[in-house]
């Protein structure tokens, strides 16, 4: 790879490749996420290759293996263009016809296509699918432009050219100010204001300082980060590379899950490609600027996504937080000043810088601009990352986008910004995706995760889900956290198990707010979120849990007991013979009976019946 030592280099290797790229007529971009592997795209993106080779095409049309595009239960996927054709489901075998029907004959399969679940109509165009039409991708769109793998396909969209208009046109201090203009706040979790974080950092005195870029992403049902950092990682090297330039660092790392393989081994190939062609070096592009990355692999522990945690643990100690007294951009990494933003923060940045602050600030609401990135998942009917402007209401992302409740199932709550998250009632969902109006709220915007839930859920047992596993993941440094949230289950665990009183509600309040002012880190001080929001917005079920010893949802064992239903039962004896603990009675053309000392309470018999004869009672 040739190595690049000015600016002029840089343009004339981006003309040359946008050149190349015009003499291709048709482009298959398959997206290769996480998702999408799961469900054997590489199988498919070698059958389609093959079939090229075959016919004689494969010099004649791209095949762009990509990073994930967002409709992941759609997968594998693939759009070819320049005619936005969108295949979902797609199978090898089905490579000779999209080879032979749709690149060389230009006919449209209609069984690949799409179908609307509310019209039942297939859709032909990407575009005008309903959960991509109701959103505003700027950070995921630019996933299918890229190879993950190949810095030629970045440099060809535009990469690299925000850090060299940074690095010569545009000193460190206006940096730092455009992105304080811009309204950027931190992506991970907190919403805390990137510019302000900058400035700070800048202004500490030190003959070191680094640059972080947070990919510890912890929590259940998120993974935009992944998405964001295997799909085009060079997006984020630059977006890093920009901030080492405006604070006055050398030297960056991304800590990455461990149980992220691909986020890792396209970041690493990445980085190796920056190094190899000049961009991360001493004197980059022939400037007094010099700068590497390395990757640190974290071991898995949710509190290592706490900023001051993840330090320690990159600097070889056990990843435990410590007080803030003083701050990281201060006395951060080695007790050197430390800038650390989280993956879809930093890929915000090379925008910002290339299109101006106004930009990017046009997007949003009053305290919460640009685009924000969702992973809608839960009982709903479009799963999927989601990226809309900051302020879109909460309507929109759940049933615009998400297409309203799977199975048929009314939607009752909404769980956002992960664990330390709060839930909101459907009668919530006119607020928007704002960082200030969901802390009001009782939850948060948090990393951006967003679980749905429909009225089978009992919402004491989702509380109970998150304790467990905050109680799991907790480092236990802290009294307030480690006998706080302890305490919390214990006496969730007897709400659900019917020895709870009322008195235990009061209690539980007065501990979880305890534990919020009291905990020494960001993670334990919302540990008590999503028994504080449950408890707020759905009381009567923790009462009804309480006083008639009932889940009203029929999920909490305890309290639950099934029964058949003489009026629907058919007799057919599936239930008798899906029972594994053969508490069901029953001969043919007699209605069945269940022996409540046998049986476990496990739900397979009503899950096996057709004609909802099985009771919860």
């Amino acid at each position: 790879m040739t190595k690049i030592n000015t600016v002029k280099k840089l343009e004339a290797l981006r003309k040359g490749l946008l050149k190349d790229r015009k003499k291709i007529q048709t482009t298959l971009v398959m997206c290769g996420g996480t998702g999408c592997q799961a469900s054997r795209c590489r199988d498919v993106i070698d059958a389609v290759k093959n079939e090229l080779d075959r016919q004689g095409l494969l010099k004649s049309v791209c095949v762009r293996t990509t990073g994930c595009h967002g409709f992941c239960e759609q997968g594998p996927l693939m759009v070819i263009e320049p005619d936005n054709i969108f295949y979902c489901h797609i199978s090898p075998e089905d490579a000779h016809e999209i080879v032979t029907q749709t690149i060389r004959d230009g006919e449209v399969l209609e069984r690949l296509l799409y179908t609307d679940p509310v019209t039942g109509k297939r859709i032909q165009a990407e575009s005008e699918i309903p959960f991509y039409r109701a959103q505003d991708r700027h950070l995921l769109a630019q996933n299918r432009l890229v190879d993950p793998c190949s810095i030629e396909d970045y440099i060809a969209i535009g990469g690299y050219s925000a850090f060299a208009k940074a690095l010569f046109e545009i000193p460190p201090e206006s940096i730092v100010e455009e992105i304080k203009n811009s309204g950027l706040r931190g992506r991970g979790g907190g919403g805390f204001p990137t510019g302000r974080k900058w400035a700070e950092c800048r202004e500490a005195s030190s003959d070191e300082k680094y640059v972080i870029c947070n990919a510890d992403e912890g929590d259940p049902g998120a993974y935009m980060d992944r998405c964001v950092l295997e799909g085009n990682p060079h997006l984020v090297l630059e977006g890093m590379m920009i901030g080492a330039l405006a604070i006055g660092a050398h030297q960056g790392y991304v800590y990455v899950r461990n149980e992220y393989p691909l986020a890792v081994k396209h970041t690493r190939v990445a980085i190796q490609q920056a190094r190899e062609i000049g961009l991360l070096s001493d004197k980059v592009l022939g400037s007094s600027f010099s700068f590497d990355i390395d990757i640190a692999r974290g071991g898995g522990a949710f509190v290592c996504g706490e900023s001051t945690a993840l330090m320690s643990s990159l600097e070889g100690k056990v990843g435990e937080p410590r007080p803030k007294d003083v701050h990281t951009v201060v006395d951060g990494l080695w007790h050197k000043p430390t800038t650390l933003n989280n993956v879809e923060t930093w890929a915000n940045i090379p925008s910002i810088i290339l299109k101006g602050s106004s930009w990017f600030a046009s997007k949003g609401s009053k305290g919460s601009k640009g685009t924000k990135i969702l992973a809608l998942t839960g009982h709903i009917k479009n799963t999927g990352l989601v990226e809309v402007a900051m302020g879109t209401p909460i309507n929109t992302v759940v049933f615009d986008i998400g297409g309203g409740g799977a199975n048929g199932n009314s939607i009752k709550a909404l769980q956002t910004g992960g664990p330390s998250g709060g839930c909101l009632p459907v009668e919530k969902f006119g607020l928007p995706v704002d960082f200030d109006e969901l802390a009001k709220a009782g939850s948060m915007v948090g990393s951006g995760g967003m679980v749905v839930m429909d009225e089978e859920t009992c919402m004491v047992d989702v509380a109970k889900y998150f304790l467990t596993f905050l109680q799991d993941e907790s480092c236990g440094k802290c009294v307030p956290c480690r006998l706080g949230i302890d305490r919390m289950l214990e006496i969730i665990n007897d709400i659900t198990e019917g020895r709870g009183n009322p008195h235990q509600l009061s209690l539980l309040e007065e501990l979880g707010s305890t534990v919020g002012e009291t905990a020494l880190c960001g993670l334990g001080k919302t540990a008590a979120n999503p028994v504080l929001s449950t408890l707020r917005y759905f009381r009567e079920e923790y009462e009804t849990h309480i006083t008639e010893k009932k889940c009203p949802a029929g999920v909490c064992q305890a309290l639950i007991t099934y029964t058949v239903d003489p009026e629907k039962c058919t007799c057919c004896g599936i239930c008798k013979r899906a029972c594994p603990h053969k508490a069901i009675t029953g001969k043919k053309k007699q209605v069945h009976e269940i022996n409540l000392n046998l049986c476990q309470k496990c739900g397979i018999c009503k899950s096996e019946c057709d004609f909802d004869a099985i009771q919860v009672n």
